[in-house]
């Protein structure tokens, strides 16, 4: 039945390189990934009757659920440090988040391009919502002044965004070793 891990493996592989593609696209393809690893790992009993058979390992798993974690925590960081780097307020920072995601989802619709046209429109969007945060409000910005932290802004969602494909892959390649390594 060893066969049979190889083949739950190359499986895995293929199907945790689209998920690492989700990401690209901002979608949360980290975590589908895991999710996948974790249900492979928790059937992995069944299918190997004398022995269970360990395909991950739950340390490996949970390392991998940590780095995602921190991924996260980086996305987060990023783009508020970004944004207050530029001098955003806290509607700029909340209009740059808003912006973000509706350019995310409009972009990829708009600009059919796998991965350009949803991480071009987070960093559009991002853009844009900052500037809609910081010229409305109760003391508006003006445009001019609205554009250094907007700047701030897409500048913190572009290193966010590069951090986040950058741990999905090596999440990926953590686990594709885990799975082949006997």
């Amino acid at each position: 039945m060893d066969w049979m891990l190889y083949v739950v493996a190359s499986v895995f592989a293929l199907i945790g390189l689209l998920c690492v593609g989700l990401v690209m696209l901002q979608l949360p393809g980290a975590w589908i990934m895991l999710a996948l690893a974790v249900v492979i790992e928790l059937f992995d009993h069944w299918y190997l009757s004398d022995e269970p058979a360990v395909t991950f390992g739950w340390w490996w798993l949970g390392g991998c659920a940590a780095l995602l974690g921190i991924g996260e925590l980086i996305e987060l960081v990023a783009s508020i440090v970004g944004a207050k780097k530029g001098g955003a307020s806290k509607r700029g920072m909340w209009g740059a988040l808003i912006g973000g995601i509706a350019g995310a989802i409009v972009f990829q619709v708009a600009v059919p391009i796998p991965i350009f046209g949803a991480l071009v429109g987070a960093i559009v969007g991002t853009f844009v919502g900052a500037i809609v945060g910081e010229m409305t409000g109760h003391q508006p910005q003006t445009l001019k002044g609205s554009v250094k932290p907007a700047i701030g802004a897409s500048i913190g969602r572009i290193i966010a965004s590069m951090s986040k494909v950058g741990i999905a892959l090596a999440v990926w390649i953590v686990l594709c070793v885990a799975a082949f390594w006997p």
